[in-house]
């Protein structure tokens, strides 16, 4: 929002938006030029030099930091009538310049190349305000190409063609042969693709969705055929040794996986819980270690990297730590697929939960590794698919190019476990294990079914057991160890409702505590919440045994609320890692309540 008064202004001014104006000059500033700050920053900036401190060189710094900042003001208010947030208003100024709204009133649908998130209907509407016809190419092709990203959303990477053309005559209101017409303009212009897949069908893809998919193939079969440089010689002698030191016995399928490891480049090890899977990685560190190989462990997200590391007692990193990522999700069209990412000095890389990586990631990732070196994928088909486009390590097993180990034994100390239990029987097709099985089994009390038909008495249950009653069965304390999941954000027992429902019962207003109302949204001190997407510039801090800071907060990352201070307009927040982040209440729009998530935003975790 646009300053309204002086004193705002000169907050404005003071908070290092502007460079060379601090807090000092901004006062200076205000005072000197009163109501006509803007006029003389906007048009006038040499009457700056007035003030001690400011010459003619920095006075025309300011001018263009404030101008700059200016247009950026005018093009984040007139995207969001469009549902264009601030993020993206920032990146499509940075796009088309400060004739941004010019050139969208020129041509509306190029805000479909830019972002993802648009209002397709609002723009079409403009367009159409604009005097652009109906049959126009322009939006045509935007149609094909909103819709094309539509199905991205959805985690799909293409879609049949006859679909699309259906879906883009619906959309559009136009006949059939002016749509298959644009499909063919725009796979000229490699803005698509449009694959043959046998003599009747035929898939469109977004060209970089292709590229992207055709580099992943390209990259894992190259290492595969590579020379095996790190096999180790006396295989199955050294892994004897490691089984009577270590005091393991490995079933034949763990064997199987390890010796995989050791006779391909690269190999995938799946299983559902329980299966072995945490032995085999430990297995494989300790032997190619015993030969100074450097094994390198990575997930795709933090939460994973986490229990990656807890289970192996070696640091792993996040893929995009490891791979140094910086701003490479743009939104809309411009997915960078020759993103330079950081290459991967390891002799073996295993890569944890390979079911939550999607095709973007996964070929940012293959791009980073050096011929010779060893990939080991590792994760459980029958997990939920990433929450980005493509179903990466699905289908890499079902080309059967990959030489692919699948773990099926529980083992025994598993078998214990009622949720490991009833996830494969669900797998299976089974209902959840009665309570005479579990107690036929020894099985542990760390799963419970409680069927109620009511919405009321699902809520009560849910508060009766985040509050107190699960205390009976372990050290179980909300803030710490208990999350509420659900399949959905909307309706009583969604996401929305629940977290207004659990914030009452386990974080209720209070004198001593402050809040922030933001949209709608009361945010209070002590408050659990999550980053719900990837901000790469979010500055942090860290004091463990030693102080850290860096940048990045991402999709999925947990936290508490510690202060809400109204005087600088910000909100620190203390993740679940550690960090330390302070949110400018502009920014509020990236954070919500996680006392419950859905169940995607929880694989995110």
């Amino acid at each position: 929002m646009m300053p309204q008064t002086l004193d705002a202004l000169e907050k404005y001014l003071a908070n290092g938006t502007i460079k060379g104006i601090g807090p000092a000059t901004a006062k200076k500033i205000i005072n000197t030029f009163q109501d006509e700050t803007i006029h003389i920053l906007k048009y006038e900036p040499e009457k700056l030099a007035y003030i001690k401190g400011i010459n003619l060189e920095k006075a025309r710094d300011i001018s263009e930091s404030f101008n700059e900042n200016w247009d950026l003001w005018q093009i984040v208010g007139f995207l969001e009538r469009f549902g264009i947030g601030p993020e993206n208003s920032k990146r499509i100024y940075k796009e088309l310049g400060k004739d941004a709204i010019a050139k969208i009133e020129e041509n509306p649908y190029v805000l479909i190349d830019l972002s993802r998130g648009v209002d397709f209907k609002q723009i079409d509407k403009m367009a159409m305000d604009l005097g652009i016809s109906s049959e126009n190419e322009k939006r045509v092709q935007s149609g094909i190409k909103y819709s094309l990203l539509r199905i991205s959303i959805n985690g799909h990477v293409c879609v049949e063609k006859e679909n699309l053309i259906k879906f883009v005559q619906d959309l559009l209101k136009l006949e059939r042969k002016i749509v298959e017409n644009s499909l063919i303009n725009l796979n000229v212009k490699e803005e698509i693709v449009i694959e043959k897949i046998n003599d009747n069908d035929n898939i469109v893809y977004l060209y970089p969705y292709y590229k992207a998919e055709c580099n992943i193939a390209e990259r894992l079969i190259g290492l595969k055929r590579s020379e095996n440089k790190k096999e180790i010689k006396r295989f199955n002698s050294e892994l004897r040794k490691i089984e009577k030191e270590s005091n393991i016995e490995l079933s034949e399928k763990q064997k199987e996986a390890i010796r995989t490891v050791n006779e391909e480049n690269v190999c995938i090890i799946t299983g559902g819980p329980g299966t072995g899977k945490t032995t085999i990685m430990k297995t494989i560190i300790e032997l190619y270690e015993k030969f100074d190989k450097k094994v390198v462990l990575c997930a795709p997200t933090g939460r994973a990297a986490k229990k990656m590391t807890e289970a192996t007692g070696k640091e792993a990193k996040t893929l995009h730590r490891l791979l140094e990522i910086g701003k490479t999700e743009e939104e809309g069209l411009l997915k960078k697929i020759d993103y330079e990412v950081a290459p991967i000095d390891a002799d073996v890389i295993i890569v944890d939960e390979v079911s939550m990586v999607d095709v973007f990631l996964m070929n940012y990732l293959v791009n980073a590794i050096y011929k010779g070196t060893k990939l080991v994928l590792v994760g459980d088909i029958d997990q939920l698919p990433s929450v980005g486009p493509g179903s990466v390590l699905k289908d890499i097993i079902e080309s059967e190019t990959i030489k692919t180990v699948h773990l099926d034994k529980i083992f025994r100390q598993a078998r214990k476990s009622k949720i490991i239990v009833n996830a494969h029987r669900v797998n299976e097709g089974k209902a959840f294990l009665t309570q005479e099985e579990a107690i036929k089994n020894e099985s542990n009390n760390d799963f419970f079914y409680i069927k109620e038909s009511k919405t009321e008495n699902v809520i009560n249950q849910l508060v009766s057991l985040c509050k107190d009653r699960l205390k009976k069965y372990g050290d179980y304390e909300f803030f710490d160890n208990i999350q509420v999941i659900s399949p959905t954000k909307k309706g009583p027992l969604g996401t929305k409702e629940l977290n207004k429902v659990l914030q009452e019962a386990l974080n209720p207003e209070s004198d001593f505590k402050k809040q922030k109302n933001s949209m709608g949204v009361i945010f209070r001190e002590q408050d659990k919440v999550m980053q719900i997407r990837n901000n790469y510039d979010i500055y942090w801090e860290r004091e463990n045994l030693e102080y850290e800071a860096g940048s990045g907060v991402f999709n999925g990352e947990l936290g508490t609320i510690e202060t809400i201070d109204d005087d600088e307009k910000q909100i620190k927040i203390r993740f679940d890692d550690n960090k330390v982040a302070w949110y400018a209440y502009s920014n509020l729009d990236e954070i919500e309540h996680a006392y419950a998530v859905t169940v995607h935003k929880a694989q995110r975790q």
